[in-house]
């Protein structure tokens, strides 16, 4: 299993991630593969447990929270812990960056799983700043987090002086203990404030978008890469206003991590699914595989006057430019990492 990330480069940047996983086929009789539970060396057990612990850490904090719940003589503390939640607006304010914690070695078992590889296609200017966009959004984004979450693959030295902050949707932020775990990571909100807080906040600050996002997970199955990306203008119109550059990041093998259950559209999951992402704003792909589970050239975008806004010609022809350097990643690596792909690129939406 093996997964890159790839980053690119100005006239535009592009980063590529590689993330490989085990082989899933889609339509076997027995979808579901289980890891065996002999003969596997304790490093891959170890391997095994950082990426569980990861993925069930938001449901065992609620289970936690709510288990101290049951205790009346901790009911003082749990309330002033909600109200703190309810006024804290780190989420808004570019997180409580902890770095040591972002360099635990858990992370390293974790990246080491799959195993995520970050290669870069040209340095970035330490004195700019940067809108990184992730695709695809795959089921979890697996190779968002190791990449610019963690240090695990080494992030700070392949790019010194860049302060990545991977965005997550605000409900992440209500919910308790999980909150304060993924404030530390250098998690923020992807709203518009958080945006331009980070942003503006000095030299390097940077922010990591998945751009698809929950309509794009959707879209995630083994061997194919559709993504929604044509009618994203927002995360451009930001990069203009803020003097941002924006660089492509693309990860190889992110689909191919879990196998979805049939929701084409039409289907009664699929009209399910868009329905929870309608009320939510996110949705829940049902999704199953074994056992648990590159950067390009950054890309300048036009100086705007003060106060005014960028025009629609502007955007698209700086998405031009985005789409062909995130085309060109695809095609400089996919022989080499998507040697069994099913179908190319897809850029429908």
């Amino acid at each position: 299993m093996a997964s890159e990330t790839l980053i690119a480069s100005s006239p535009t940047e592009k980063v590529d991630t590689v993330t490989a996983p085990p082989k899933i086929h889609s339509h076997d009789s027995n979808p579901v593969q289980w890891a065996p539970l002999t003969g596997i060396p304790i490093e891959r057990r170890l391997q095994m447990l950082a990426v569980c612990a990861w993925i069930s850490l938001l449901f065992a904090c609620l289970f936690v929270f709510i288990f101290l719940a049951t205790y009346k003589f901790l009911w003082p503390v749990l309330i002033a812990y909600v109200t703190f939640i309810y006024f804290d607006k780190a989420p808004e304010n570019g997180g409580r960056r902890y770095e040591k914690f972002r360099h635990w070695v858990v992370w390293k078992y974790f990246a080491n799983y799959f195993p995520v590889t970050l290669i870069k296609e040209q340095d970035l200017d330490a004195s700019k700043n940067y809108v990184f966009g992730y695709h695809p959004h795959g089921i979890i984004s697996m190779g968002a987090f190791s990449n610019f979450a963690t240090e695990a693959t080494g992030f700070s030295k392949t790019f010194p002086g860049i302060k990545p902050f991977l965005l997550t949707l605000t409900s992440n932020f209500n919910i308790p203990l999980y909150r304060d775990y993924i404030l530390s990571l250098g998690m923020a909100a992807v709203s518009r404030r958080s945006c331009e807080k980070i942003l503006s906040s000095g030299a390097g600050h940077s922010i990591v978008i998945v751009i698809g996002g929950a309509a794009e997970s959707l879209n995630a199955r083994p061997g194919t890469v559709d993504l929604v990306l044509r009618k994203r203008l927002g995360f451009i119109r930001l990069a203009i206003k803020q003097k941002a550059e924006l660089v492509p990041v693309f990860s190889f093998g992110e689909n191919d991590l879990y196998d979805q259950v049939d929701n084409t559209k039409g289907s009664k999951v699929f009209h399910y699914q868009k329905k929870m992402q309608a009320i939510l704003g996110f949705t829940m792909p049902l999704f199953h595989a074994r056992g648990v589970f590159n950067l390009g050239k950054p890309i300048p975008v036009p100086t705007l006057e003060e106060g005014t806004e960028p025009t629609q010609e502007q955007l698209l022809a700086v998405q031009k430019l985005y789409i062909e350097e995130l085309q060109s990643i695809y095609d400089k690596y996919k022989d080499v990492y998507a040697k069994d792909r099913k179908q190319e690129l897809c850029i429908a939406d």
